[in-house]
């Protein structure tokens, strides 16, 4: 993964590792990789990987059981949230995108309609 200078790196894996749970590449309750291993998947300093872990707890992404491991969040309402989210983010870039090209609201809505033949 290459990071982006601008946002911290904890924050960049944050996502991605969202994306992967959005995806169902890391299912409901499933085994995290430990933080040594975070670190090394990700080549980042063993104290963010920590810091990443407990952000995710903190976030509601995760749980620890201590002595087991750290495991995807088994509230599969938390898992919605996140996809609501990222549809969000989806559909305002998209807006932006589109309205900055100088279509209105109308001819993106009659786009879609065609788009997916409708």
């Amino acid at each position: 993964m290459e990071f982006k200078t601008n946002i911290p790196i904890y924050l960049q894996v944050i996502e991605d590792i969202k994306q992967k749970i959005i995806a169902g590449t890391l299912p409901l309750g499933s085994k995290l990789p430990s933080s040594r291993e975070l670190a090394i998947e990700y080549q980042i300093n063993p104290n963010t990987a920590a810091r990443i872990y407990s952000e995710m707890e903190s976030m509601g992404l995760s749980y620890t059981r201590r002595g087991i491991g750290t495991f995807v969040t088994e509230d599969d309402r938390i898992i919605d949230d996140l996809k609501k989210e990222r549809i969000e983010e989806i559909i305002q870039s998209f807006d932006e995108q589109l309205t900055g090209m100088g279509f209105s609201h109308d001819e993106i809505l009659e786009l879609l309609k065609e788009h997916f033949g409708k």
